[in-house]
């Protein structure tokens, strides 16, 4: 019977067949021990040679790192394994061997590992990072749907920016100049005019000039849009959201966070509600941690992200931030017009925002100001004027970066590692 490594245990003390990889192996004259990998995990593999055929322990010994077999034999219980099953290995079926395998057991840089991106992937480390990182959109579209929530796909060409800024990445529409998005928000909003309560997941692309451990050109964005819900409403959601996705990684990728040596007692402490602090508190605490430097209506970096952050153990919302700092669309707070309704999630341990979101202006009068303070003009905009024209109501959003959040989940520590493919500064291949 043909199986896979993630369902050996429905045939425990018998025998099946797996389509696999050598990911590594060791010998001890007369036995073999294979370290087998078939994308869905990895297992060892125990080869006696008194107990198999000469050419089935032959070619165990002779096999090459990353070739491609089909091995059968018997499953049992291995304690000692992080799967907890191990096979007996009767028989082997060569289909491709592989040759100066690039990535060998030794240590190796990390641009060669880059640069090997296509093949470091299938390491155990890495496949780890990538289960997690499934995980949470497995459970992020469980979370939204459970809730009531539609996918809504906002187009990845736009005409325009949707914060208003210049880092974007310019292309030709036939005759008229595009930009790829910076996020789906915009479009979500007309979203949830139409559906209630939306949310988008796709890529987004920022012509930043960053070289941090935070940040990518390409990145994957989840993006949450309601009709009918204020600030607080918002917030709530948020951390509803991301304690339901943490739990549903440590339910679900054990062995991954145990390869990767997560302590997950940090995890396990992440349930709602998180703590808030505004920015105003944020300033004056870091003020007296001694960043001298900051001042009211400065907008705050890494450091200072990582400082506040340590005094958690849960991510903390930083709310209404000034006016000046934030997009035009954010709705002003009613006692105090020089701070929006808005809030950004700093997850603990360094990682940094995982979340940014505020309520919406849903008043035309006063989006028409901020069109005007901004220079919004030309019909790339109009369109989006008139959601707050033709029926608005007080609505909410928030954008959740996935590689940071997978990033801070897993504990790993830069986020090149949390995408199959990163696209960085000085990165466009493989």
């Amino acid at each position: 019977m043909k199986t896979t490594i993630d369902q050996v245990y429905k045939h425990l003390d018998n025998d099946v067949t797996i389509g696999a990889w050598l990911a590594n192996k060791r010998s001890s004259g007369k036995i073999a021990f294979l370290q087998l990998r078939d994308g869905t995990g990895f297992m060892q593999g125990v080869v006696v040679k008194a107990e198999v055929e000469e050419e089935v322990f032959e070619l165990a010994k002779k096999l090459t790192q990353e070739s491609s077999i089909y091995v059968t034999g018997t499953i049992v219980k291995d304690e000692r394994s992080p799967l907890g099953y191990e096979m007996q290995v009767k028989g082997l079926e060569l289909i491709h061997e592989a040759v100066d395998y690039p990535i060998t057991p030794k240590n190796h840089g990390t641009e060669f590992l880059m640069d090997h991106r296509h093949l470091w992937l299938r390491s155990k480390r890495q496949h780890a990072i990538m289960k997690i990182r499934n995980e949470v959109i497995r459970a992020t579209y469980e979370f939204f749907n459970t809730n009531g929530f539609a996918k809504i796909d906002p187009p990845i060409l736009t005409g325009a920016s949707a914060e208003g800024t210049t880092e974007l990445f310019h292309t030709k529409y036939f005759e008229e100049d595009a930009y790829l998005s910076q996020s789906g928000q915009l479009y979500m909003e007309a979203a949830a005019m139409a559906f209630g309560k939306v949310f988008s997941f796709g890529p987004t692309f920022r012509a930043e000039k960053s070289k941090t451990r935070r940040h990518l050109i390409e990145f994957w964005m989840i993006e949450p849009e309601m009709a009918f819900m204020d600030h607080e409403d918002s917030l709530q959601l948020q951390e509803q959201y991301v304690a339901y996705v943490v739990k549903s990684v440590l339910d679900n990728c054990k062995i991954e966070l145990n390869t990767l040596e997560r302590d997950v007692a940090k995890l396990e402490k992440i349930t709602a509600p998180f703590p808030r602090i505004t920015y105003d508190d944020a300033v004056a605490f870091l003020k007296d941690k001694g960043f001298d430097d900051i001042e009211w209506g400065d907008d705050f970096g890494a450091p200072h992200e990582t400082a506040i952050a340590e005094s958690y153990e849960k991510p903390v919302f930083i709310t209404h931030y000034p006016t000046e700092l934030k997009a035009f669309y954010m709705k002003p707070d009613p006692n105090r017009p020089e701070v929006v309704l808005c809030a950004d999630l700093i997850a603990p341990e360094g990682y940094g925002e995982i979340i940014g979101g505020s309520q919406r202006i849903d008043d035309l009068e006063l989006m028409e100001q901020r069109y005007e303070e901004h220079d919004l003009t030309g019909p790339a905009y109009q369109w989006y004027l008139e959601l707050r024209k033709y029926g608005s109501v007080p609505h909410s959003g928030f954008g959740l970066g996935l590689e940071r959040t997978v990033a801070w989940i897993s504990g790993t520590e830069h986020v090149r590692e949390t995408i199959p493919f990163p696209r960085l500064l000085n990165r466009l291949y493989p």
